[in-house]
């Protein structure tokens, strides 16, 4: 199934319910003949009645079809992607490559 993932702008912090979030880069992970588009970011929960804390974490929209492709009306850049069904040995293999460059992260896949 291909979907389509509008970019997040790099950089600049998202507040939320509880704290706020900035995506801080993109990356590109080769995997079987085929690349995987990762964003990795850093999280902030201090506005939480249950306390403070913070981490890294790592969106995975999919495998690349078309790499920013195109525009939509904000101006932020679309690909196309395909999601990363339930094959739990390419998450692992996703995770680990992740933080290998990363650190640790928490990773979450998109559907």
């Amino acid at each position: 199934m291909t979907k389509d993932y509008v970019h997040p702008i790099l950089q600049e912090e998202v507040t939320a319910i509880a704290g706020s979030y900035t995506p801080e880069k993109e990356l590109k992970i080769a995997l079987n003949d085929r690349e995987i588009l990762a964003i990795i970011g850093f999280g902030v929960v201090d506005t939480s009645c249950c306390g403070m804390g913070g981490g890294r974490f790592a969106v995975v929209p999919g495998y690349i079809l078309k790499y920013k492709y195109a525009a939509n009306d904000e101006g932020r850049q679309i690909s196309s992607v395909e999601p990363i069904e339930d094959d739990w040995e390419v998450k692992r293999e996703i995770i680990r490559r992740i933080e290998e460059r990363e650190s640790y992260c928490n990773v979450r896949f998109l559907n």
